[in-house]
């Protein structure tokens, strides 16, 4: 198992912040959960961002973990829009 890098841990921070705001994960310090869809659609945004300007740039691992989270919080976006 390797060590998560600085690149890993925003990406993760990114992701958690988008899952806070479709209501899955509690929000830090209140432990309660509600939907900010557009909030998650920021953080989901910065996260394509972030992969279109890392491209090429990044390790296998990194690009497959980005890429796996965006797939995710994509499909869990589209849910929570319903």
């Amino acid at each position: 198992m390797r060590e998560h890098s600085l690149f890993d841990l925003l990406v993760l921070s990114l992701g958690n912040a988008a899952l806070v705001g479709l209501g899955i994960v509690p929000e830090p310090g209140t432990n309660t959960t509600r939907k900010d869809l557009e909030s998650a659609k920021y953080n989901i945004e910065l996260l394509e961002t972030l992969q279109k300007k890392t491209k090429g740039n990044l390790s296998q691992a990194e690009d497959e973990m980005l890429a796996s989270l965006l797939y995710d919080l994509r499909l869990k976006y589209v849910e929570a829009k319903k």
